[in-house]
């Protein structure tokens, strides 16, 4: 049990020391147009790999069942029709959770 919380309190350090760093980071970076780019990319990036590992089980065989790819294929009609970032999460997270309810 100690090192689950010895765990915790690293991450939580660690969480807040990246963002003390992304604001103490002088203007002149944060405008630079790689950095921008970057970033605009982050969310994404971190959203698919929540995806991959939903869809994967343990063994990294494929995990899904048909609710989840139905999930996921609304997700993609949304990101098509050029919705956000979060309005195409918060469709396939719907789409995916009405359906388990449902059957």
């Amino acid at each position: 049990m100690t090192a689950l919380w010895a765990g915790l309190l690293v991450a939580a350090v660690g969480s807040y020391l990246l963002k003390l760093a992304g604001v103490s980071l002088p203007a002149a970076v944060l405008d630079h147009p790689r950095v921008r780019r970057v970033a605009a990319l982050l969310p994404v990036a971190m959203l698919t790999a929540l995806v991959v590992v939903e869809l994967l089980d343990e063994g990294g065989r494929w995990g899904a069942d048909w609710r989840t790819v139905a999930g996921f294929a609304a997700g993609v009609v949304a990101l098509v029709l050029r919705a956000g970032v979060l309005t195409v999460f918060v469709v396939a997270v719907v789409t995916t959770a009405a359906l388990r309810a449902l059957t």
